[in-house]
Protein backbone atom coordinates (compact mmCIF):
# COMPACT_ATOMS: atom_id res chain seq x y z
CA UNK A 1 0.00 0.00 0.00
CA UNK A 2 1.33 3.50 -0.71
CA UNK A 3 0.18 6.88 -1.23
CA UNK A 4 1.68 8.86 -4.60
CA UNK A 5 2.20 12.57 -5.51
CA UNK A 6 2.32 13.88 -9.57
CA UNK A 7 4.81 16.37 -10.47
CA UNK A 8 1.71 18.20 -11.98
CA UNK A 9 1.94 22.30 -11.74
CA UNK A 10 -1.50 23.26 -11.88
CA UNK A 11 -2.32 26.92 -10.90
CA UNK A 12 -4.29 27.73 -8.51
CA UNK A 13 -3.64 31.51 -7.76
CA UNK A 14 -0.94 32.61 -6.64
CA UNK A 15 0.06 28.44 -5.80
CA UNK A 16 1.22 25.85 -8.10
CA UNK A 17 -0.41 22.59 -7.25
CA UNK A 18 -0.22 18.59 -7.90
CA UNK A 19 -2.29 15.60 -7.01
CA UNK A 20 -2.08 13.49 -4.15
CA UNK A 21 -3.68 9.63 -4.13
CA UNK A 22 -3.08 6.45 -2.27
CA UNK A 23 -4.25 2.94 -2.61
CA UNK A 24 -6.97 3.09 -0.42
CA UNK A 25 -8.53 6.10 1.49
CA UNK A 26 -7.43 5.45 4.73
CA UNK A 27 -3.40 6.11 3.53
CA UNK A 28 -4.48 9.41 1.70
CA UNK A 29 -6.47 10.57 4.65
CA UNK A 30 -3.83 9.58 6.96
CA UNK A 31 -1.24 11.24 4.98
CA UNK A 32 -3.76 14.30 4.39
CA UNK A 33 -3.07 14.97 8.12
CA UNK A 34 0.79 14.23 8.11
CA UNK A 35 1.03 17.35 6.02
CA UNK A 36 -1.56 19.37 6.80
CA UNK A 37 -4.44 19.44 4.33
CA UNK A 38 -7.90 19.42 5.55
CA UNK A 39 -9.96 16.43 5.22
CA UNK A 40 -12.78 18.37 3.46
CA UNK A 41 -11.01 19.47 0.42
CA UNK A 42 -11.04 15.46 -0.78
CA UNK A 43 -12.16 15.39 -4.24
CA UNK A 44 -13.87 12.78 -5.59
CA UNK A 45 -14.19 11.00 -2.43
CA UNK A 46 -15.40 7.28 -2.97
CA UNK A 47 -14.19 6.95 -6.08
CA UNK A 48 -11.64 5.79 -8.21
CA UNK A 49 -10.94 9.53 -9.14
CA UNK A 50 -10.41 10.31 -5.08
CA UNK A 51 -7.63 12.83 -4.44
CA UNK A 52 -6.42 16.37 -2.83
CA UNK A 53 -4.63 18.70 -4.75
CA UNK A 54 -1.19 19.67 -3.34
CA UNK A 55 0.82 22.64 -2.56
CA UNK A 56 4.20 22.65 -3.43
CA UNK A 57 4.99 22.89 0.00
CA UNK A 58 2.16 19.99 1.29
CA UNK A 59 4.11 17.83 -1.86
CA UNK A 60 7.45 18.23 -0.02
CA UNK A 61 6.33 17.19 3.34
CA UNK A 62 4.31 14.14 1.42
CA UNK A 63 7.56 12.87 -0.02
CA UNK A 64 9.30 13.43 3.31
CA UNK A 65 6.82 11.47 4.85
CA UNK A 66 7.36 8.66 2.54
CA UNK A 67 5.11 9.57 -0.51
CA UNK A 68 6.13 7.65 -3.92
CA UNK A 69 6.83 9.98 -6.39
CA UNK A 70 5.03 9.77 -9.93
CA UNK A 71 4.57 11.42 -13.26
CA UNK A 72 0.87 12.52 -14.12
CA UNK A 73 0.96 9.71 -16.71
CA UNK A 74 1.33 6.93 -14.24
CA UNK A 75 -1.46 8.73 -11.88
CA UNK A 76 -3.59 8.10 -14.99
CA UNK A 77 -2.90 4.49 -15.62
CA UNK A 78 -3.60 4.16 -11.86
CA UNK A 79 -6.89 5.24 -12.12
CA UNK A 80 -7.82 3.40 -15.30
CA UNK A 81 -6.70 -0.09 -13.51
CA UNK A 82 -9.15 0.70 -10.69
CA UNK A 83 -11.78 1.64 -13.23
CA UNK A 84 -11.23 -1.75 -15.01
CA UNK A 85 -10.97 -3.70 -11.52
CA UNK A 86 -14.29 -2.11 -10.30
CA UNK A 87 -15.75 -2.98 -13.68
CA UNK A 88 -14.88 -6.42 -13.21
CA UNK A 89 -15.93 -6.81 -9.60
CA UNK A 90 -19.39 -5.49 -10.93
CA UNK A 91 -19.67 -8.58 -13.20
Amino acid sequence: MAVYVDEAKHHFGRMIMCHMMADTTDELLAMADRVGVKRKWIQKAGTVYEHFDLSKGARVKAVEFGAKEVTSRELGMMIRDRRIDNEEAER
